[in-house]
């Protein structure tokens, strides 16, 4: 499966679709998909918590399972405010590479901000 694919098939499942509408920032699309994409995180963030003050730090079967459904949530959350963009998950990855490669190359991958 490509990643505009997952897209297209997550926004199928989006309980605020809008026949193809974009909706503004401010509808309850939005804040829907953003509070959405925190709290999903924070629950990533939370299993992780999790293992280093219950386990050590070391990840079980159970905790690779676990985290990986909270990464799935997180990735639903992204690819339904891209569309909501009308940005292809595609791109979101590409233009990540990008940046990231940019800045490895730069040797600024360590620094701070946005424009670095």
């Amino acid at each position: 499966m490509t990643l505009d694919e997952y897209q297209r098939q997550a926004a199928q499942t989006d309980v605020f679709a809008h026949d193809g509408v974009t909706p503004r920032i401010t509808d309850a699309a939005y804040v829907d998909k953003l509070l959405g994409l925190v709290g999903e995180s924070g629950e990533v963030a939370e299993k992780y918590k999790k293992i280093l003050r219950n386990n050590d730090g070391a990840i079980s079967e159970h905790d690779r399972i676990e985290i990986t459904k909270e990464l799935g949530d997180v990735m639903w959350h992204i690819a339904l405010i891209a569309r909501y963009l009308d940005t292809s998950l595609e791109d979101v990855a590409q233009a990540n590479l990008a940046k990231i490669k940019d800045r490895t190359a730069r040797d600024t991958i360590r620094s701070s901000g946005d424009e670095r």
